[in-house]
Formats: C-alpha cells, structure tokens, sequence
C-alpha cells in the first residue's frame, strides 16, 4: 500500500516561515545550542519525540472525564485499569514524566558505588544514576558498532559482555534494557536477547527492568522482523517483553501519545513500598504522582490508541522514507530505520571537521540554518569526555544527529521538505563550519552549552 496516515486532520496549527538572517540571529541569541532556540522560529521541530505527539479526538474527549481529586480519583482507577492489563504489573505508580520515574526507581535501589548496566543509557538516565555516585555502563551488542549493516536488532545488549560483568564480582545493582534503543540509533531489541537478559539476571539475582518508553515500537519491529512472531499482535509481544522484567519506567510522553506523563511499575511489593514514600515526598499522591487527572485519562486512551497496527505500521513507514529520502540526498543514515526518528551520520558527511569541531551538531545547526529545521546531536558534544579547558580528551565512538518525528504531526510533505534541506547540504559539505565550546555545564552538558563558530 502507498503511504498514507490512518487519520484525518482535525485541527491545525501554523508553522513559522522565517528567513535566513532571522534564523542566524536566533542561532546567535542561542549559543549556537538548538535547545536554546524559541520555538516561534522553528519550522520543523524534529528536537525530540517526547510530549510532541498529536492528540486524537478520543484523547481530548476523554480529558473533559479528568477527575481532579487529591486521592483516589476515577481518572487514577482508569489509568490503573488499561496499565495493568497492558503491563501485568501489580504496583502502578504515574509520575509527571519518565525520569521522575528513574529517579524514584534508582534512588530506592542503588547504593553509592554500584552499576547500573545497560544496552544504552539515554542522557537522562545516566545522569540519575551518576547523581546517585553509580555507574552507568552501555553494553551495546556487536551490531551496533556497523552503522550501514541492516542487522534487525542492533538494539540487543551483548550477553557475553553481561555476562561477564556479572559474574566478575562487579557491584551490579540492576540490569536496565531500553526499548528501543534511543542513544544506539533508535534500533529495537529482540526477544530473543530480553529473554536471555532475563534469564541471566535470574541466576545472578540481579533485579532486571525496561525502560519501555517505545514498547509499542520495539513491539511492532519485533513482529515485523523476529522469526516466530509474525502472527502476533503488538500488543501481544508487548505484554510478553513486561512479563519478562522486574519492572519498568517509562516517558509515556513517547508511546502513551501525551504531552504530560510517566509510569514506575514493579512486581515487588517491599520495593514498591519504598517508591510510594519517594513519590508522595516528591512528586505527588500515589493515585496523581505529579498529574492532573485529565492528563490520567488521556493516557489511558493513548495506551490503547498506541498498539494499533495501522497506526505502528503508518509511523514505521513514515520513518523509512525520511531514511530512503535521506540516503538519496546523499547522507549515510543508521540502517536500518527505526520508527521514532532516523540517525544521520555526520561523521561521514562531514569529513573536512575533526570530532573536536563537533560535526554532529555543526550538522544540525546547519538543518536550521538553511531550513529551520530543529534536531539534536548524539556526537562527541553529548557523549565525548573533556579535560577542565573543555578540550575534547576523548570523541564519541560516532557523529550522529537524531531527527525524532512526531507522532501524527507531520505529513509526507514536511518530511520531503527536510530532504530537500539535507540534499542542499550534501551538494558542498565543507561549506558547514565546526564550532568550539565556549560554556561547559558538568552535568547534561548538550542541553545548557554554549558554544561558537571554530575560527
């Protein structure tokens, strides 16, 4: 079938139209940082996938239902209702976004000194277990090193690397999987590899959770490319990738489809018992934790909405022909495609800039700079190490930049729009110019930097 989105639009918002000097301003005024940019004077937003979705008519009905009582409101027992049967957990805890959730889950379980290993830490993650005094150790799978091999899976841990840290007397408090693999190029996890993850934590009695911010996609590429689940439903494969953890935390900004909205759920009735009391001194009641009750039954709705196979198979479609678009402009992309965003290599396309000129974010700065595009880097400015002079010590194993796509925001249109901007970026690469580090927040650096032109 063609492509095409399984809905109609109902509402619509204008985009701003700038120009070229408006925008090179904006970059000044920001520090060359794109998260400092007004979003009056983007065009495309492509920054991030989270709480940027599209509401359905059935999520703006169910937020007149929202029932705002401090304890035991009727939106909290809604929510509850389809979270459970989605996830089988027992211990359901909503939390104002996801890493409120990992804050709450790290805090009650990590002692100082220990590791929290993972196939990748997203930026957020890492920082709560670092704030903790942990370690945040990726394992990514071999597949992941070969960024044009279209392995189905390259999202995997490596289970050989697990299992030696496991068993090498390593301080290991948990074991966290993210589905998908957002800081390793949006790539789905199989199984196949949950399943012996799972199976090695057992043995090793080390607790295992998801971070399941886009189960529904992990589960939709698992059907799609998984021997032996062809003929499961989404949301079938999902409940099996909960049944095997401990529990999970998830933004379900991304796959619960809202603006506002996480989730901590777990199986342990002593350690969901230490997360209550985090969250009532922290975030709010345990029936709201941090929400408003018609944000509760918008997600209740978003968590059905979200396994639809039309709605999973239009969103996969979408980001294949950004990726296919890419590629014939002339940018290397991570293959395969994901769903929520696609990974531009800008290690590739721009080789006349050292990692230390940062190529990743010279990429994307040059996306808004030519077409007010907003995107985000995952190079040597968010991975890489420094010394005390912000000199880059040692570069992010590659210069990627994420575009993240909303869900049921844009159209073919757009899409082919930041094709065309890329294209013109391809045809003289070495006109795009490096940039140098001029402030260096310790922690979270990419989201608070300042940076300049490289002369």
């Amino acid at each position: 079938m063609p492509l095409m989105e399984p809905y109609r639009i109902k509402v619509v918002e204008p985009i701003p139209i700038t120009t070229a000097e408006q925008r090179e301003a904006a970059l000044v005024e920001a520090g060359y940082n794109q998260f400092n940019l007004p979003a009056d004077v983007v065009t495309i937003d492509l920054l991030s996938d989270s709480g940027t979705g599209a509401l359905s008519a059935a999520q703006q009905a169910a937020s007149a239902l929202g029932d705002e009582s401090y304890a035991g409101a009727r939106s909290f027992f809604r929510f509850r209702e389809v979270a459970e049967e989605l996830t089988g957990y027992p211990h359901l805890m909503p939390v104002h976004q996801g890493r409120a959730a990992e804050r709450i889950l790290f805090t009650a379980l990590l002692k100082p000194g220990q590791f929290s290993v993972s196939n990748t830490h997203f930026d957020t993650t890492r920082a709560n277990v670092e704030l903790l005094g942990c370690t945040a150790l990726d394992l990514p799978g071999p597949a992941a090193r070969n960024l044009d091999e279209p392995s189905p899976f390259k999202g995997d841990i490596d289970l050989e690397a697990l299992h030696r840290v496991l068993t090498d007397g390593t301080p290991v408090g948990l074991v966290i999987m993210t589905i998908t693999n957002n800081g390793g190029g949006g790539q789905p996890v199989s199984m196949a590899n949950l399943e012996a993850v799972a199976q090695l934590c057992r043995t090793h009695e080390v607790p295992f959770f998801l971070d399941a911010a886009r189960f529904a996609e992990n589960a939709w590429l698992v059907t799609q490319r998984e021997p032996g689940y062809q003929n499961h439903t989404p949301r079938e494969v999902a409940r099996q990738a909960f049944d095997l953890a401990d529990g999970c935390v998830a933004s379900l900004k991304k796959d619960g489809i809202v603006n506002m909205g996480g989730l901590l759920a777990l199986r342990d009735p002593d350690l969901a018992g230490r997360c209550e009391l985090l969250l009532i001194a922290t975030e709010g009641f345990r029936t709201y934790g941090g929400l408003a009750g018609r944000d509760l039954d918008m997600l209740a709705q978003g968590l059905r909405e979200v396994t639809d196979p039309a709605y999973l198979a239009t969103r996969a479609d979408q980001s294949r022909y950004l990726g296919d678009l890419a590629v014939a402009a002339g940018v290397s992309i991570v293959q395969p495609a994901g769903i929520h965003a696609i990974y531009l290599n800008a290690g590739r396309l721009l080789t006349h800039l050292p990692p230390s000129a940062f190529p990743g974010h010279a990429l994307a700065l040059e996306l808004y700079r030519r077409g007010g595009i907003r995107c985000a880097e995952l190079g040597s400015l968010y991975l890489g190490e420094f010394d005390e002079q912000s000199e880059l010590t040692k570069p992010a194993p590659h210069e990627l930049v994420r575009l993240a796509i909303p869900r049921r925001v844009y159209t073919q249109s757009h899409l082919e729009y930041v094709a065309e901007i890329l294209a013109e970026i391809a045809k003289d690469p070495e006109r795009v110019p490096g940039y140098r580090l001029t402030h260096n927040p310790p922690l979270l650096r990419h989201f608070n930097c300042r940076l300049a032109p490289r002369a």
